[in-house]
């Protein structure tokens, strides 16, 4: 298999910001404050030194999302349709050949998150995806921008999971000793047990 190490300059960071946040009554999870700064400015501070670009995926607060200084994109009909859907604006507005999706929730993602990645992507994978504990974590992905196009066809023909989409591709798994990084924030008591975040 022949190996191909997309470069930062090649990546574009997706930020999914665009959930209902329901477990945390319906506020914008973006400006759920954790350790006295939102869960947007966390996130951004872990991708950008990770991507040349970022790309911001929500479904309200945008103008406030783009007062951070980068694009943001709704889902097509606003109608909170879930991460596939945030998942396939940002395969279309990226810049760059390559995505590297994450949650807007997890604010200890990994530092190499797209270094790791980048490092399992060979010329016939569409998918490097983050697994921990041996559990994947599709919202932890770099995937191949000209996926798009296939995307929306299978959003078109009823596909909603975000795994299911990821098992029709080619996918490379990419194990993270680390499960503490890929913590979210669902609830206020997540946001308790990671108050002390700097």
């Amino acid at each position: 298999m022949q190996a191909m190490t997309p470069t930062r300059e090649q990546i574009t960071a997706g930020i999914l910001a665009g959930g209902a946040g329901r477990r945390l009554g319906g506020i914008d999870k973006g400006w759920y404050v954790v350790g006295e700064r939102p869960l947007i400015e966390h996130t951004i501070a872990r991708v950008e030194p990770q991507a040349a670009h970022v790309v911001i995926s929500a479904n309200r607060s945008r103008r406030r999302y783009g007062a951070l200084g980068w694009p943001v994109v709704g889902d097509a009909d606003d109608s909170y349709r879930g991460p596939l859907a945030g998942i396939a604006q940002l395969l279309q507005a990226a810049p760059t050949p390559y995505l590297l999706v994450v949650p807007v929730d997890t604010p200890q993602l990994p530092g190499d998150l797209a270094d790791r990645l980048a490092a399992a992507m060979a010329v016939n994978i569409d998918l490097c995806v983050a697994r921990c504990g041996g559990r994947r974590q599709p919202l932890h992905a770099l995937i191949r921008c000209e996926r798009a196009a296939g995307l929306r066809e299978a959003l078109a023909a009823g596909v909603a999971r975000v795994v299911d989409w990821q098992d029709g591709l080619r996918t490379r798994v990419v194990d993270w000793p680390d499960c503490q990084a890929f913590a979210n924030i669902n609830a206020p008591v997540d946001a308790r047990q990671l108050a002390g975040l700097r």
